[in-house]
């Protein structure tokens, strides 16, 4: 059953200023008006009770259909804080400690080697010194990379093993995990931070600890309690989905891209937990209340509050931030004064991440510009959906955290 969408609350009995809030609107539109977005929905949240909805645009401009708040959106890694949640509940039932080596489960993955120097024709490697742990894969610190990165030799040997934006046509989870296996790590396991297919192995993890299919898994343990019933690896709502786009070089405007457009129509042969799932904004939001409720909504406990705590929690070794642990490439999140946790990008000092965030607040994007937020300090949720890739083109994620901190009044 689709859960319905829609403002629950007086913004002001939440501590909102509801013209203030406005300003949320009036300053997306202008990406619409512009023809930079096809067109977006923002949904804010404070203490369970939603303050704030607004869309505007088209889910497919070519077609003139709008946005509406049943809008099927592609997630992309959004999807890794619902697999970091799924391996979460397995570790809550002892089937794995944190810093067990996954070679246990995923035995492709006992003897990685390391690239030390040398060319993506001609990689120089070494044997790691520590096992791939299972808090390296939730972590991005395990040494696995992106094929899309563009920066590392090791980054260009995923491309030629067909991993740049997607998978080998035909290739399942399991064929891609033993693939990555076979691929040189980028740096020793735990020693430094890189987005990476970190949360499809952990996803792999998950089929082989639980014995079911990572589809199965989500629909059974997650998505039907938690009442997310338009959520899966495709839509049986096709009209529904939004059209992809992308920025024309030449004017910046959103141009619709086809290539990625199939992606969420068919259920694909890889079960991508990093980036796979096609979701509603009314599903996404009980997801983040789930989370600020600490493991449990309307009854539903999945996880228990000092679980969701840890996930929340800075992971990166001596406490510090991206900017200081992380390779200074792209993330769906900036590096100052964020550190990272179990899923999830964890903001540590708003200061340096010049933000009116709380410290505390957890968050991670998705590749065509959607965004999601948890702050359990100010009992905030945030959530954005649009379908531009890539999700660097405009800073979309700072401006909404400005316009939704700057209406609190309480």
């Amino acid at each position: 059953m689709a859960m319905e969408l829609k403002v629950d609350t007086d913004p002001a009995e939440v501590g909102f200023d509801a013209r203030r809030l406005d300003r949320i609107e009036d300053y997306f539109a202008r990406y619409v008006d512009d023809g930079l977005l096809p067109g977006w929905l923002a949904v804010v949240s404070r203490r369970g009770k939603i303050a704030y909805l607004a869309k505007r645009g088209h889910r497919d401009v070519e077609a003139g259909l709008d946005v509406a708040v049943d809008t099927r959106w592609r997630i992309f890694s959004m999807t890794k804080p619902i697999t970091s949640v799924a391996a979460m509940m397995l570790y809550e039932e002892g089937a794995f400690e944190l810093t067990d080596p996954i070679a246990r489960w995923l035995p492709e993955f006992a003897e990685p080697r390391v690239f030390v120097k040398g060319s993506a024709l001609k990689p120089v490697t070494e044997a790691a010194t520590e096992p791939i742990r299972v808090w390296h894969l939730l972590t991005h610190t395990a040494g696995l990379t992106y094929g899309f990165h563009h920066s590392h030799p090791v980054d260009a040997i995923y491309r030629e093993n067909g991993f740049e934006w997607g998978t080998p046509p035909g290739a399942d989870l399991a064929e891609c995990t033993r693939r990555w296996a076979e691929l040189p790590l980028v740096f020793q396991p735990g020693s430094e931070w890189n987005y990476s297919v970190a949360t499809d192995v952990l996803g792999r993890f998950v089929e082989v600890v639980s014995g079911q299919p990572l589809d199965e898994f989500f629909a059974r343990r997650i998505f039907e309690p938690l009442g997310m019933g338009s959520t899966g690896f495709a839509t049986d709502s096709a009209d529904e989905l939004a059209a992809l786009y992308v920025p024309d070089p030449a004017t910046g405007k959103a141009v619709r891209n086809e290539g990625f457009s199939q992606v969420g129509r068919t259920k694909p042969a890889c079960l991508s937990g990093g980036g796979g799932l096609v979701s509603t904004a009314a599903d996404y939001h009980r997801f983040t209340q789930f989370l600020l409720n600490r493991g449990e909504l309307d009854g539903v406990r999945l996880l228990g509050p000092r679980t969701v705590g840890l996930m929340a929690s800075n992971h990166l070794p001596g406490g510090v931030d991206l900017e200081r642990y992380g390779r200074p490439l792209f993330a769906e999140m900036p590096f100052h004064g964020f550190g990272f946790g179990l899923g999830f990008s964890v903001l540590t000092d708003p200061v340096k991440a010049k933000t009116l965030s709380s410290k505390g607040e957890y968050a991670w994007g998705g590749a065509a510009s959607t965004a999601f937020w948890v702050d359990p300090a100010a009992e905030i949720t945030a959530l954005f959906f649009t379908q531009l890739l890539p999700s660097s083109t405009h800073p979309i994620r700072q401006y909404l955290r400005q316009l939704v901190y700057q209406a609190i009044v309480d």
